[in-house]
C-alpha cells in the first residue's frame, strides 16, 4: 500500500435553499432577511482514503453529491463539517469552461489557469505548445474563449490539467462533452498518468469506464457512501440503484408480497450460459413466489447494457400473459431470439409489480450478466416467447 494521497474525513455539507427571491436592495434588505430557508445536506459523513497512485471512480445517480465531494476535495467548497487532507499539486476538471474567462484568449486562460495552480510563467511557457497541440487549438488559441465551442472548452481545459504536473487529478463527468476521437486520447493520457503514479478521482456515468481504469470505486446515494470497494461490486451496486429507480422503487420501499426467488440465463437447450454468440437463444428464466396472494401480477425484464443504458425491455403484461391470482409459486421464462446487440457486456434486470404498475412487489438490479462475443448487427426485432408454469 502507497502513501496517502487524499483523505476525506466524516465530510458533510449543508447548503441552503430560498424558495424566496428578493427584487430589488430594499426587498433583500426589509424582507429577505427574515425568509425561511429549507436545509440540504448534500453529503452525510463521507468518509474514505485514496493511496497515492490509485485511480478511484466515484458513482452515483444525478444528484448523489458527487461534483460536490469532488470540489470539496479540490478545496473549491469547504465542507459543513468533517475534513479532507490531500498532498500535493491538485489540478481539476469540474465543470465546462470553470476558470476560463470568457473575453481573454484561449491562450491568456492557459497562463492564468496554470498560474492559479501555482505554475511560474517560464514553467507554463515550457508546457505551452504541448498543451495548444493536446487541445487541437492551434488556429483558435488567440481567439477570444467566449467565441469556442462546448468542444473546444473541454479540450482546452483538460490539456491544461493534464500539463501542469498534478499529483492529484480530479475529472468530473464533462470529457462526455468531447466527440471520440478526443474521448480516446483523454483515455490515453490518464493511463499515462497512471503510469507516473499520479493519483485520480473520476467520476463518470460510464460504468466500463469505470472497469477499464478503476482501481476501486465509490458509491454515493443521496449524500451517503452506500458501498466502496472493489470495482466489480459497486458497480454491481449502482446498476442497482438506478435500476431501482427506473422501476419505480426510489425509496428503496418493496412489498415483497411476492418474492423473486431465483433467475438464471439459459441457451435453448436450457443449459446456463453467459457468452453468447451470432444467432443464440437467451433464455431468461424467473421463479417468483407469493407470501400472500397477488391479483395478476407483472413480471417485467429489463436489459442494460455495459453504460448503464437501457438497451431492451419486454414485461408479461406488454405481451398479454396473464398469470391470474397468484397464491404459489411460478416460473416465468422469457425467450429473446437472435440477440441484435453489439459485443459488449449486459446485464438483465427483473422487477415484479402489481398490474396496474403502482406497487413494486420485488426487483432484483441488472445481477444477471451475459456477454455478446462480437458484433450481431443491428436494427433486428427481437423474436420473444413468454411461458409460464405452476411449480
Amino acid at each position: 500500500m502507497g502513501e496517502r494521497a487524499i483523505a476525506v474525513r466524516d465530510v458533510s455539507k449543508r447548503f441552503r435553499m430560498y424558495h424566496e427571491r428578493p427584487t430589488s436592495l430594499k426587498e433583500r434588505l426589509l424582507r429577505f432577511r427574515g425568509s425561511r430557508a429549507e436545509e440540504f445536506w448534500a453529503l452525510r459523513d463521507v468518509a474514505f482514503e485514496v493511496d497515492e497512485g490509485q485511480t478511484l471512480g466515484l458513482v452515483g445517480v444525478n444528484g448523489s453529491g458527487k461534483t460536490t465531494l469532488l470540489k470539496i476535495i479540490g478545496g473549491i467548497l469547504r465542507p459543513t463539517a468533517g475534513e479532507v487532507e490531500t498532498s500535493g499539486r491538485i489540478a481539476a476538471l469540474l465543470e465546462l469552461g470553470a476558470g476560463f474567462h470568457p473575453e481573454l484568449t484561449g491562450r491568456e486562460n492557459v497562463y492564468l489557469n496554470a498560474s492559479i495552480l501555482g505554475l511560474s510563467k517560464r514553467e507554463t511557457d515550457g508546457h505551452l505548445d504541448e498543451i495548444v497541440g493536446f487541445a487541437e487549438l492551434e488556429d483558435f488559441i488567440d481567439n477570444q474563449v467566449k467565441t469556442y465551442s462546448s468542444g473546444m472548452f473541454v479540450r482546452l481545459g483538460f490539456a491544461v490539467a493534464v500539463h501542469v504536473d498534478p499529483r492529484i487529478l480530479l475529472v468530473d463527468e464533462v470529457l462526455a462533452v468531447g466527440d471520440e476521437a478526443f474521448q480516446r486520447k483523454c483515455i490515453a493520457r490518464v493511463r499515462q498518468l497512471q503510469r507516473e503514479g499520479r493519483t485520480i478521482v473520476f467520476v463518470t456515468h460510464a460504468m466500463q469506464l469505470v472497469h477499464e481504469i478503476c482501481d476501486r470505486a465509490v458509491l454515493l446515494d443521496r449524500g451517503r457512501i452506500q458501498t466502496e470497494g472493489e470495482v466489480e461490486a459497486v458497480i454491481r451496486a449502482f446498476r442497482s440503484v438506478m435500476a431501482r429507480r427506473d422501476a419505480g422503487a426510489e425509496d428503496g420501499t418493496l412489498s415483497r408480497d411476492l418474492e423473486i426467488i431465483r433467475v438464471d440465463l439459459l441457451d435453448a437447450d436450457g443449459s446456463p450460459l453467459s457468452m453468447l454468440s451470432p444467432g443464440d437463444t437467451l433464455n431468461v428464466q424467473v421463479e417468483v413466489a407469493a407470501r400472500r396472494p397477488v391479483d395478476d401480477p407483472v413480471v417485467i425484464l429489463g436489459v442494460y447494457n455495459a453504460r448503464d443504458e437501457w438497451v431492451y425491455g419486454t414485461a408479461t403484461d406488454l405481451r398479454e400473459i396473464s398469470l391470474g391470482r397468484l397464491d404459489d409459486k411460478r416460473r416465468i421464462t422469457f425467450s429473446l431470439g437472435a440477440l441484435p446487440f453489439p459485443e459488449g457486456r449486459y446485464a438483465v434486470t427483473i422487477t415484479v409489480m402489481d398490474r396496474g404498475r403502482r406497487t413494486t412487489l420485488d426487483h432484483q438490479g441488472q445481477r444477471y450478466q451475459f456477454e455478446i462475443m462480437r458484433y450481431l448487427g443491428e436494427g433486428v426485432r427481437i423474436p420473444v416467447d413468454i411461458r409460464v408454469e405452476r411449480l
